[in-house]
């Protein structure tokens, strides 16, 4: 071991790259590593690799439970260059890759398996190119989602997608999980909002899917390509569409002394016709602990309250918020609230979007689902979500994107207290199946990662996940990008001994 180190380090100081030097480098890297870790230094320089233990550490996980990720080297690449000399330094020491935004998943989709290379894209976060003729701007992966919208701000529009995470998620890894946020309701995911990626494949070639134009030539790679979860390549560059500011808006907080009535208002509002750009719930609970955290000026008596926004024309905004003010009326709400200005607003949002962060002063941890569920059935559901947790002796905090039926129940608990990490996993399957039993789907915007993986086989049939995963193959078909992921057991290609024969046959070339 001590002489293969020993080259190692040799062919890290013959690096034209200098840095932090090889011994810093090396950390603590296995024998195994070693010359894996010294082709990477060569190929992006030694001040954008780290193989340490923190390092590795700290690419292992994700903001979801999952505590099984094993990273191997870590590498921050700057160019699209970096990534294809990063991913054919991997190809020649036989290791996968795994792409990585800033964490923030809930899905354990960032946690790397089997020690592969991971990518941390986070130093790619410029904003390359703005087109107000085409309605699109060029964005790295890297970049934060609220930076994106704050960089486009002088221009009069914004980047629609508004994950809770925003001031801290990544384009890329909303491009990765399909990510949606308040306002998908009106302006949807962010499929809708991307014209074309820049990808790195797993043979380290470098493409374009889609394009800038309104109608893009051939099949819809792009599409296929948003939301894989890094399976299919690495997004180096991203044309997103451009959404002009709404030139009036209107934020109402609707209260309610019975979560049934907030869920029927809902309903409702739908089925009025009118589309709200975003109708968010939270429960009694999830207001008391976020009044505890933010401050946002909710009523804290109330069962539950709506935060619903209208935007558009100003004539059409008055009108939409007056009906949805009598929508809630017949509903028996028991306050309507329009916030006076955008002061106000921002208070009402950051509340919103602070629900997370405010279950720290309730439990020190806690545990989420993104399921959806059909609307007609929110009612069902969340009664259905309080007796499961009860039954478990647990805590939820509900707070979800009503409008479009995408639960987000927080079961907060203290991971130290023996069994409960039992129990709430319990609780998380139960919420799960009972959401495919109404008729729901696994994931709205969190993704699969591994944390649902092996309950795809309750949504898909076999035919489906083979068509997936030959679809996946079709990207990538040597099974290296971020291998484990969204498909279970049997259909993963980490699991097919064919496709790793035929890589080691050179039969994909």
């Amino acid at each position: 071991m001590a002489n293969t180190l020993a080259a190692a380090t040799r062919r890290v100081l013959g690096s034209r790259r200098r840095g932090r030097g090889a011994a810093e480098v090396a950390g603590a890297v296995d024998a195994g590593d070693a010359a894996l870790v010294a082709d990477l230094v060569e190929a992006i320089g030694d001040d954008r690799v780290r193989a340490d233990t923190a390092a590795r550490y700290l690419a292992s996980r994700d903001a979801s439970i999952y505590r099984e990720g094993n990273a191997g080297p870590v590498c921050y690449p700057g160019s699209t260059s970096d990534v294809a000399a990063c991913v054919k330094v991997a190809i020649r020491h036989g290791r996968a890759v795994s792409p990585r935004g800033a964490g923030t998943g809930l899905a354990g989709g960032a946690a790397p398996l089997g020690q592969p290379v991971v990518l941390s894209m986070t130093r790619m976060d410029k904003l390359l190119e703005v087109d107000l003729d085409n309605g699109v701007a060029w964005v790295q992966p890297g970049m934060v989602n609220l930076d994106l919208s704050r960089a486009l701000a002088p221009h009069g529009v914004h980047y629609a997608p508004d994950p809770s995470s925003q001031a801290v998620c990544t384009i890329g890894g909303n491009l990765a999980n399909n990510s949606g946020g308040p306002h998908c309701l009106a302006y949807g995911v962010t499929s809708a909002h991307v014209v074309a990626v820049e990808v790195v494949l797993s043979d380290g070639s470098v493409v374009t899917l889609g394009d800038v134009t309104a109608e893009p030539a051939g099949y819809d790679l792009r599409g296929a390509f948003v939301g894989s979860e890094g399976m299919c390549g690495i997004a180096t560059a991203v044309a997103v569409r451009l959404t002009r500011n709404p030139p009036a808006v209107c934020t109402m907080l609707l209260c309610f002394e019975d979560v049934s009535d907030a869920a029927a208002t809902v309903s409702a509002i739908i089925a009025a016709g009118i589309v709200p750009a975003a109708i968010e719930m939270m429960d009694q609970r999830c207001v008391r602990a976020i009044e505890d955290f933010a401050q946002a000026g909710y009523p804290e008596d109330a069962a539950a309250v709506l935060l619903v926004e209208v935007d558009g024309p100003s004539g059409g905004v008055a009108i939409a918020s007056e009906r949805v003010d009598g929508i809630a009326r017949r509903n028996q709400a028991i306050s309507v609230r329009i916030a006076a200005d955008e002061d106000e607003r921002a208070r009402l949002w950051k509340g919103r979007k602070s629900a997370f962060g405010a279950v720290a002063n309730v439990m020190p941890d806690y545990y989420l689902h993104d399921t959806v569920v059909p609307r007609t059935r929110l009612v069902e559901v969340l009664e259905r979500i309080y007796e499961i947790v009860d039954r478990h002796d647990l805590l939820v905090l509900n707070v979800f994107h009503a409008g479009d039926g995408n639960l987000h129940p927080i079961l907060a608990y203290d991971s130290r207290v023996p069994g409960t990490d039992e129990r709430v996993q319990a609780a998380g399957r139960e919420i799960i199946e009972m959401s495919l039993d109404m008729g729901g789907a696994l994931t709205g915007e969190h993704g699969i990662g591994v944390e649902k993986r092996e309950y795809m086989n309750r949504m898909f049939t076999e035919v489906d996940l083979d068509q997936q995963s030959r679809l996946r193959a079709s990207f990538d078909p040597y099974c290296r990008m971020n291998p484990g992921k969204v498909l279970p057991s049997a259909h993963s290609c980490s699991d097919i001994g064919a496709l790793r024969a035929a890589d080691a046959a050179g039969v994909w070339g």
